[in-house]
């Protein structure tokens, strides 16, 4: 394992719905155009849904690797821009709750391979989940995408809530997706500020916002990924400044910064050390 550290970026939401995966791929997208190495994971590890969004047909995935049927290296497919992406399962329900033991097996898979990327990006289930609190948790940076509907507000307070009280995690960043105006973006950003600053002690950083913008429904059709499908749009350019901001985000020297250590996080989570 090379002590180089790794970017680790948990995109998540609180609610489904939101564009969480839409914006995970084409973050990893718009890192690997500013050269770095990057692996996308789908880690809505029972309900798959990376690999439809890019139209890849996966012959393994990360319940292969569990299994031992395969290895890392050959379950990685070739996504766009040079993005390796790591496919979950589709319908396989026992993946949604991992036992200590494959915790394990997933940090030993993931060492391979932890000297050949400077990035790595999860898109977590919707909810909050005990997987998806273990995701959010050993994450050095969690983006937080909200939409302007008061469930989406109310489902991503509730989990900036068990992060801070129940993990101590103080800081969060934030997009606005779907927005019809820049200001709507800051408007919902602000919303959401406000509660926390009442009762919680964490810091929120706005990302940007994401215009609306009918050709990410196309892209989704097309199983393209939007900064393939049209590089030029607003909500393309809108992620891109987003993938800029995250690029300059600093990199923990410590060993937060790890792949080993993150999936270690997810193991002492498993045995119910921290």
């Amino acid at each position: 394992m090379s002590s180089r550290p790794v970017k680790v970026i948990a995109v998540t939401g609180g609610k489904g719905g939101v564009g969480k995966t839409n914006l995970s791929v084409n973050l990893a997208i718009g890192l690997a155009q500013l050269r770095r190495r990057v692996v996308l994971m789908d880690a809505d590890l029972g309900l798959a849904n990376v690999d439809v969004l890019l139209g890849l047909t996966p012959t393994h995935t990360i319940a292969d690797v569990l299994s031992g049927e395969a290895n890392l290296r050959s379950v990685l497919l070739n996504g766009p821009a040079g993005v390796k992406v790591v496919p979950a399962s589709s319908g396989v329900q026992q993946m949604a709750s991992l036992s200590a033991q494959e915790h394990a097996a997933i940090i030993h898979a993931f060492s391979d391979i932890g000297d050949q990327l400077d990035a790595l990006v999860i898109d977590t289930a919707a909810g909050i989940s005990e997987l998806v609190v273990s995701f959010v948790r050993a994450a050095q940076e969690i983006v937080l995408v909200v939409c302007d509907e008061p469930s989406s507000i109310t489902d991503a307070y509730a989990l900036i809530k068990v992060m801070n009280k129940q993990y101590g995690v103080e800081r969060f960043r934030v997009v606005a997706n779907m927005t019809r105006t820049n200001q709507e973006g800051i408007n919902l950003f602000n919303k959401l500020t406000a509660v926390c600053d009442r009762f919680l002690d964490v810091t929120l950083q706005f990302l940007g916002p994401i215009p609306f913008d009918e050709n990410v429904r196309k892209a989704i059709q097309k199983r393209k990924a939007l900064l393939e499908y049209a590089p030029r749009c607003r909500a393309a350019q809108a992620i891109n400044a987003i993938a800029k901001k995250v690029d300059q985000l600093p990199v923990s020297q410590t060993a937060r910064g790890h792949l080993e250590f993150f999936f270690e996080r997810l193991l002492a989570t498993a045995n119910g050390d921290l």
